[in-house]
This record gives structure tokens, sequence and C-alpha cells, in this order.
């Protein structure tokens, strides 16, 4: 494999078929000591996150109910006590 002018090297068909890497696709180089390591990443946009994000809070909508409790009752209830911070 040669790297052009700009720094950019093909990665053979096969490989990209077997990892599914295809156009638009993230990877990384990760230095080791027997060279460089293609990796692909396994990132997505923000607006791919923040999507599946909202697409999760709609499912999970109104399926927790704390029963009237405040926010600071709930964590008591889930941990109990904490006698190590200063009551003031």
């Amino acid at each position: 494999m040669r790297v052009t002018e700009k720094g950019q090297v093909t990665i053979p068909k096969d490989i990209r078929d077997h990892f599914g890497i295809k156009p638009g696709s993230e990877v990384e180089f990760i230095a080791s000591e027997r060279g460089a390591l293609l990796v692909k990443s396994d990132a997505t946009t923000s607006s791919e996150r923040r999507e599946r994000i909202e697409d999760w809070a709609k499912q999970v909508e109104g399926t927790f109910d704390l029963d009237g409790m405040t926010t600071d009752e709930y964590m008591i209830w889930l941990r109990g006590e904490r006698d190590d911070l200063d009551p003031r």
C-alpha cells in the first residue's frame, strides 16, 4: 500500500467489506509497538447521538414514578442516609 502526497491510503476492499467500512465511516490509526493499526471507530455524529437519546427518552417517558418524592428524598431512599455530610 502506498501513501499519496496528501497522506492518503486506500483500504483494500476485502478489509472494508469485512469490517463494514463504507464512505463516511470513521476510522482511527493507533500507534503500537508493531506499527500503526487501523481501527473502525464507533463514533457517530452529534445529531445521531442526540436522536438516539431522544428516541430512548420517548420510549421510557412516564415509566418511572417517584410517588411524589423529591430528588433528595429519592436519593436517600436509593442510597440510604449519608452520615459523612455536614447537615448545615
